[in-house]
C-alpha cells in the first residue's frame, strides 16, 4: 500500500460502475462503524476501499477520545507470536501510509530495561528477547556497557539488562486518525460525528440517540468505541468483559532524538516529541466511568515523573518550568490482557480491550476486523484475518477481574 492509496479520488464515479465494481468484496454491503478513533477509522477506510457502503459514527469528533490522547509509540516488541505479527504488520502500514501529505512516522529504536536488583523484570526481558528472536522479530539484548555505547543520552550505570527493538517508531495519533477518517470519506464512507448511537440486533441496526427515527438497518455493525464500547453494546443487550481505566502523560521541553525507552523497574516510558519529550505512567488500576472521569493529570504527577525522566536521561531538564502540559486518558482492560476483536453476535463486531496498545496496533487490527466483516480469510499482505485468541465470545461478559497495566514486562508473556 502506498501514500497514493489514501488520497481522495475525485475521478468520475461512473468509471467504478460495471463488472469491476462487483468484484469488490464489499459491494452491496452496508456496515456501520461506531467509534471514530484509530481502530474505527482504519476499519472504515479498509471497508470503504473494498466497495462497502460505510457510515462512521462518533459521539464527538474524530480522535476526540482515547486515540487523541494516546502516546503514539509503535513497536513490535512482543514475545507472543500473534502479538508480534500484528505489531509488525501495523508498523509496515504506518510506514506505507505516512508521508508529508498524510501523517508523520518517525523511525526510532525502542529500549526496555530493568535496573540492578530487579531480577524479576531482568529475567523476563532476557526471556522476552529470546522468544522474539525465535519469532523472527529483530530484537537484541544489551548490558549496561553496550547500552551506553549505543545510546549516550541514557543513564545506564544502574541497568541490569535491556532489550532493543529496531522495528519501532512514533507518530501523532490524532493526525493518523484524522487522516484515515478522511481517507475513508474519500473512498466513499459517510462520517457522522457528534452523533451518539445505540445499536440493535436481529437485524443489526444503529439508532441515533438524538433522532431515533433515523434508525438504520445494516449488514454489520463494528463497535470500536474504546472505553464506551461496553455501554454501546449494552444498548443491544450484549455484554463484554472489559473495564476502562485511567492513565496519565505529559509533554516537557527537551532535546531527545532517540531512543524511546520504557523503564520497567520505574514503570514509566519516554519518547521524543516535536515539543521535546512525551512521557507517561500514572496508571490507575481501578475501573473508570467513561462519561465521568478527570481528564486532567493528578496534582504532583508531572513533577514526580519529570524527576524520574531526568534520572534516566540526565541531559533533560527536570524543573517544573520544563513541563509544557499534562493530561489523562482512558485505556481498556480484559481478564486475560488480550483484546476483544471479532464477531460478538450475529452481525455485531467489536474491537476493544487493548490495554494501552490499541493505537499502535490500529493499522493491523482495523484491516483484520474489516476482513472478517467482509468474509475475507486473509489481508492483502497475506495475514490471517481470523484472530481466534482475541475472540470476544471467549468470555461471558460478567467476569470479575482486576485491572492490570498494559505497558509492563510480565512473566505471563513468557509462560
Amino acid at each position: 500500500m502506498s501514500e497514493d492509496d489514501i488520497v481522495t479520488d475525485d475521478s468520475d464515479p461512473e468509471l467504478a460502475v460495471g463488472a469491476d465494481a462487483f468484484q469488490q468484496p464489499g459491494a452491496g454491503l452496508e456496515v456501520a462503524v461506531v467509534g471514530g478513533g484509530a481502530v474505527g477509522a482504519t476499519a472504515a477506510y479498509d471497508l470503504a476501499r473494498q466497495g462497502t457502503d460505510v457510515t462512521l459514527y462518533d459521539r464527538g469528533s474524530i480522535a476526540s477520545g482515547s486515540s487523541g490522547r494516546a502516546a503514539g509509540i509503535c513497536y513490535d516488541a512482543f514475545a507472543d507470536a500473534l502479538d508480534a505479527e500484528i505489531a509488525g504488520d501495523a508498523i509496515e502500514r504506518f510506514r506505507d501510509l505516512s508521508g508529508d501529505e498524510t501523517f508523520p512516522f518517525v523511525e526510532c529504536p525502542y529500549v526496555w530495561l530493568a535496573r540492578e536488583g530487579d531480577d524479576r523484570h531482568a529475567d523476563a526481558i532476557r526471556e522476552q528477547v529470546s522468544r522474539m528472536q525465535d519469532h523472527g522479530v529483530i530484537a537484541f539484548e544489551m548490558d549496561a556497557e553496550e547500552l551506553a555505547d549505543r545510546f549516550p543520552s541514557l543513564r545506564t550505570d544502574d541497568v541490569a539488562v535491556a532489550g532493543i527493538a529496531g522495528a519501532a517508531g512514533y507518530t501523532d495519533p490524532a493526525q493518523y486518525t484524522a487522516c484515515l477518517a478522511a481517507a475513508a470519506n474519500g473512498a466513499g464512507a459517510t462520517l457522522e460525528t457528534k452523533t451518539p448511537v445505540e445499536i440493535r440486533t436481529d437485524p443489526p441496526r444503529v439508532v441515533p440517540v438524538d433522532d431515533p427515527d433515523r434508525e438504520h438497518a445494516v449488514d454489520a455493525v463494528l463497535v470500536a468505541a474504546g472505553a464506551h464500547s461496553r455501554r454501546v453494546l449494552e444498548t443491544a443487550g450484549l455484554a463484554i468483559a472489559m473495564k476502562p481505566y485511567r492513565v496519565q502523560a505529559l509533554v516537557a521541553a527537551g532535546d531527545l532524538t532517540e531512543p524511546m525507552c520504557y523503564d520497567a523497574t520505574g514503570e514509566f516510558y519516554v519518547r521524543p516529541h516535536p515539543d521535546g519529550v512525551l512521557a507517561g505512567d500514572g496508571t490507575e488500576e481501578i475501573e473508570a466511568d467513561p462519561d465521568e472521569w478527570d481528564r486532567n493529570a493528578d496534582d504532583g504527577f508531572a513533577t514526580g515523573l519529570a524527576d524520574r525522566i531526568a534520572h534516566r536521561f540526565p541531559d533533560l531538564d527536570s524543573s517544573t518550568s520544563a513541563i509544557d502540559r499534562s493530561w489523562a486518558g482512558l485505556c481498556t482492560a480484559t481478564p486475560d490482557r488480550d483484546p476483544l476483536v471479532g464477531e460478538l453476535a450475529d452481525g455485531i463486531y467489536v474491537a476493544t480491550g487493548f490495554h494501552g496498545h490499541g493505537f499502535m496496533r490500529a493499522p493491523a487490527i482495523g484491516e483484520r476486523v474489516a476482513g472478517q466483516i467482509l468474509g475475507l480469510p486473509k489481508t492483502e499482505s497475506g495475514a490471517e484475518t481470523a484472530l481466534e485468541a482475541f475472540d470476544p465470545t471467549r468470555f461471558d461478559g460478567d467476569e470479575t477481574f482486576e485491572i492490570v497495566e498494559g505497558m509492563t514486562v510480565d512473566e505471563r508473556d513468557f509462560a
